[in-house]
């Protein structure tokens, strides 16, 4: 299937979010999302010592990005909660959701 646009951003976080789920209950989905990734062709592509480009699998992916535990992305949502509560304080100090509204959501703003 053709290539789809997506930034660098957008697939690190769908390549983060289908390790969580591989390291979870959800296995099933994450197979599902990984296929997808590479039947979009998400998966970053290599390219070769003389500009040639080459597909990469999921597998490949993980392979290059083995510094990152499948629980990167629960890791980083802990901690930015309570740095956006040091700028930014919520409403209700000390409920920590990711789902808030209003002064208890993490995109909260000083206005």
């Amino acid at each position: 299937m053709a290539r789809e646009q997506c930034s660098q951003t957008e697939a690190e976080l769908y390549y983060l979010i289908a390790r969580f789920l591989q390291s979870g209950p959800c296995k099933k989905a994450a197979q599902i999302l990984i296929e997808e990734l590479e039947e979009y062709e998400l998966v970053p592509q290599r390219w070769s010592w003389d500009g040639q480009k080459y597909k990469r699998t999921f597998q490949d992916w993980v392979i290059l990005n083995q510094h990152i535990p499948a629980d990167y992305l629960l890791r980083v949502c802990q901690r930015i909660g309570p740095l956006i509560e040091k700028e930014i304080p919520p409403s209700v100090p000390g409920v920590q959701t990711l789902l808030g509204l209003g002064r208890q959501s993490l995109l909260r703003t000083t206005k």
